[in-house]
């Protein structure tokens, strides 16, 4: 689904990859991790076509990043990104996401508008079409802009920190309904700062340090050697009953 060779990609002269190569198969649901400002932001925008890559290839879906279909990718930002101010309805969020397929706006076909309910139904968000998109919620919030993302059909999902400013159980709602997302055959692929709900929901996770560490399923990848590696040595790994549990390491005082 995705594969990135030898691509090196920054801010004018300060390059945040640097030859990286990364494949990630088709029917995925993968997690990238690691501490902030190692790239992972910028690793989502070249897999997206939005960042210039200063060299290599990437290539999605078979082609060349830039000359795929648009709505080819769904993608889901930081909601912390988002203009809470705007003056947009949830119904009029998820039409957003018709944008590239469509060649007149604003006036919706009643086809598309029974497309955007139906979506809303399905994630949820049925009850508050018609609700400002400040007004609702902060995991139905999330649910909308993914409803936004999946609107084009695209095979490939990807979500920045998806699981960030929101409570616990929210957080495993949106995991497990991203879960579904992918039985129904999406290919997945987010980055998020919680370790522990990667471990307990997702069945694939890169480590990432401005270059892949490793990757491969939580028990394999989540050792105290990888995440040395990954984040600098003050992680510990628990291992109880079959669950991973990752703490900041008790000899690492100050952390607390």
């Amino acid at each position: 689904m995705i594969r990135l060779k030898d691509v090196s990609a920054g801010y004018k002269k300060n390059p945040v990859l640097t030859h990286l190569t990364l494949e990630i198969e088709e029917g995925r649901f993968a997690g990238i991790v690691g501490p902030t400002g190692t790239g992972k932001t910028t690793l989502l925008k070249t897999i997206l076509g939005s960042h210039k890559v200063h060299g290599g290839e990437v290539m999605v879906m078979g082609k060349p990043v830039r000359s795929l279909t648009p709505g080819s990718i769904g993608y889901v930002p930081q909601l912390e990104t988002v203009d809470w101010t705007f003056p947009v309805t949830v119904e009029q969020v998820i039409m957003m996401g018709l944008f590239a397929q469509r060649t007149y706006w604003p006036w919706p076909s009643r086809k598309e508008k029974i497309q955007v309910h139906a979506l809303a139904e399905k994630l949820g968000v049925d009850q508050c079409l018609h609700h400002h998109i400040r007004d609702i919620s902060g995991g139905q919030q999330q649910r909308v802009f993914l409803a936004r993302a999946l609107i084009s059909n695209p095979r490939l999902l990807v979500l920045d920190e998806p699981t960030s400013g929101v409570d616990i159980k929210t957080q495993h709602d949106v995991l497990h309904l991203l879960q579904s997302l992918n039985k129904e055959g999406i290919t997945i692929l987010i980055t998020t700062h919680d370790l522990n709900a990667v471990a307990s929901h997702l069945p694939w996770v890169i480590c990432f340090n401005k270059t892949v560490i490793a990757q491969g399923k939580p028990d394999d990848v989540f050792t105290e050697e990888i995440l040395g590696k990954t984040y600098g040595g003050d992680l510990a790994i628990i291992r109880h009953d079959g669950h991973l549990l990752i703490a900041h390491n008790a000899k690492n005082k100050h952390n607390h």
